[in-house]
């Protein structure tokens, strides 16, 4: 009777130990935050090209085509948008990009087109399809650093292929006065990107 008693014991303290792990594995995994990847700059301020932005929140990816603007569009890519994870979660609790937020554009041609307008037809149907990487740009919110063009910096890291591991800031006449004359929130295209559209 006594062996029993202990045996049961024995069960009933390791369920509760077993018990107390789980959820507390589970309480401090809805309790953390994701981790947050902040931009890193060389010495004489280039940015240096985001580490695995591939597995950074995905956005969207707009198109203007060559074949829908006169064959000559200023960006004829694809632009696939990914915003770094950690300013993504603190975009979505707040409706604003904390400092140090990253979006990042990776460039993606089209396939070569078939079609007057540019567009190609593959098996599901006639449009545009995505071709070779080339190239891509960032922007940086740090209102301290780049106070002449409303907080933001903009990087372009080639328009071709491979990418340049770092790039200088841009001129505010080469990308920012685009942005602050009609990116919808915070020099942000949030208009172009549901996730980002609060």
């Amino acid at each position: 009777m006594r062996i029993g008693f202990r045996a049961v014991s024995v069960v009933i303290a390791t369920s509760a130990f077993a018990a107390t792990l789980l959820f507390g594995s589970l309480k401090s995994g809805v309790a953390q935050s994701v981790k947050r990847y902040l931009p890193e700059y060389t010495a004489d301020g280039q940015l240096l090209l985001p580490k695995n932005f591939h597995e950074w929140v995905y956005v969207g990816s707009p198109l203007t085509p060559n074949g829908l603007n006169g064959g000559q569009a200023n960006f004829p890519e694809f632009h696939n948008v990914y915003i770094e994870p950690g300013s993504y979660e603190i975009y979505q609790k707040t409706g604003e990009f904390p400092e140090g937020t990253i979006l990042f554009k990776e460039l993606q041609l089209t396939l070569p087109g078939e079609n007057p307008d540019g567009s190609r037809t593959e098996p599901s149907g006639r449009g545009y399809f995505p071709g070779k990487f080339n190239g891509a740009d960032a922007t940086v919110k740090d209102s301290k650093r780049f106070a002449a063009t409303n907080g933001w910096g903009y990087f372009n890291f080639n328009h071709h292929e491979p990418k340049a591991p770092m790039a200088k800031v841009k001129d505010k006449s080469e990308c920012a006065y685009c942005h602050i004359a009609s990116a919808k929130k915070d020099e942000v295209w949030t208009q172009f990107y549901p996730l980002l559209d609060k």
